[in-house]
């Protein structure tokens, strides 16, 4: 009787509406679901082709340069991507860097199909759909204020998490699957059809276009009055900074898995799928988590605990053998680096200005996306010398080292709302 009481005094419901409060506009539900399925098939090549480029070369090395050379992208093109999404309209941007990556994705899967793939033609493919990435990611990140209220920023945010760790969790179980099944190929084929649902809506979107004011200033001087902004604000910066460190000792490291899963765990190409929708589910509560909590203003105290249980997470990780352990606790460091990377990103966005988002979300961009593969090179040289568990170990005390400076000399980061 309680529960119906609750029921229909709105309650539960409300609970719901909270969490998905941005779902309420249209736009937002034409990015939402189009971006889910494209997502999917991006984490079904990203998981395909780490996998195959570990069966080519047999080499932790080369799992880290297949990433890294698509950071080199990231570092040249990125900062300007952000110019380019504070002078063009978003969505049109979107639409041209999405297009590309569906190219590519058809390319690969070409070239896989008639078993002409080598590991360069991977690395090319990979430095091509960094620099589609550097253009596209500034727009993406920034694009959330243009398809809901500022007060529902937050809640985009999250959802945007969430939609982006649905697909983790699905994408790469269905590649080891497709894998073992039916060979790389398909992963990468399904992945540029999945293109298709998010460019289709933003085509769909009602989008109100603003006329932008003539620049008179040239690229590069606009690109410094972002940067300025970034290494003046003190809490942006911190902030910025932090996310690059997360990036690089613990996204970076998930390059890892597919060695991970082999020598490690001694299993397959199935075996790396769940370890890589492992830490998605992780990351896909704490999108939840923080979609439903955007009322309660304790982001800062959110953004600490999360930085503190990942490399604590990490170092467990690095002792367990077992499978279902395992993927417990990559779930647990999931869950840790995405609710410090959400909440970094909400504080940021809250601070910034709107004539400077792009350029402000491209430098955030920049660092998120430049230092994970970074990261990469890094912990695949290392691993090819210590081993991936010493690996794991070396980077969660990084981390573990950091989070704590940040708690005894920034406290108030923890005070941020």
């Amino acid at each position: 009787m309680i529960g119906n009481e609750n029921m229909q005094k709105g309650k539960i419901p409300l609970r719901v509406q909270e969490t998905f409060a941005a779902l309420k506009h249209y736009n937002y539900r034409l990015w939402f679901f189009g971006q889910v399925v494209s997502l999917m098939g991006t984490w079904m090549q990203s998981t395909a082709q780490g996998y195959l480029i570990y069966q080519l070369t047999q080499s932790t090395a080369y799992l880290g340069l297949v990433a890294f050379v698509g950071g080199v992208a990231t570092w040249l093109f990125t900062l300007f991507g952000g110019v380019v999404a504070d002078r063009i309209p978003r969505r049109n941007l979107m639409v041209i860097t999405q297009t590309s990556m569906l190219v590519l994705a058809f390319i690969l899967g070409g070239l896989t199909f008639t078993n002409l793939v080598k590991p360069w033609h991977v690395l090319i493919l990979a430095f091509l759909l960094g620099v589609a990435n550097a253009f596209d990611a500034p727009a993406r990140v920034s694009f959330v204020m243009e398809m809901v209220p500022r007060e529902e920023m937050t809640n985009a945010i999250a959802l945007n998490s969430t939609m982006f760790n649905i697909a983790t969790v699905v994408g790469p179980s269905v590649a080891g699957l497709t894998y073992a099944a039916f060979g790389p190929a398909w992963c990468f084929i399904l992945n540029g059809i999945s293109f298709i649902a998010v460019i289709v809506a933003l085509l769909l979107m009602h989008i109100k276009v603003d006329v932008q004011p003539v620049r008179r200033s040239n690229a590069l001087a606009e690109i410094g009055e972002g940067l300025r902004y970034v290494f003046t604000n003190r809490m942006v910066l911190i902030l910025t900074c932090s996310v690059g460190l997360v990036a690089m000792f613990g996204f970076g490291l998930m390059n890892l898995l597919p060695a991970w899963a082999t020598d490690v765990l001694h299993g397959n190409e199935v075996t790396n799928g769940l370890l890589v929708s492992a830490r998605g589910f992780g990351a896909l509560i704490s999108a939840l988590m923080l979609a439903s909590m955007t009322r309660h203003r304790i982001r800062g105290k959110l953004w600490m605990v999360g930085f503190l249980i990942a490399p604590v997470a990490m170092f467990v990780f690095a002792w367990v053998r077992w499978l279902p352990l395992s993927l417990a606790i990559l779930g647990v460091i999931g869950w840790g680096m995405m609710m410090m990377t959400n909440n970094s990103n909400a504080l940021i966005q809250s601070d910034v200005p709107d004539n400077l988002r792009g350029r402000v979300m491209g430098v955030y961009a920049l660092v998120f996306n430049g230092f994970i593969p970074i990261g990469a090179l890094l912990a695949g040289g290392i691993a090819e010398k210590l081993g991936s568990p010493a690996t794991v170990i070396i980077c969660a005390a990084i981390l573990f080292v950091f989070v704590v400076a940040i708690g005894i000399f920034l406290p108030e980061i923890r005070r941020q709302e």
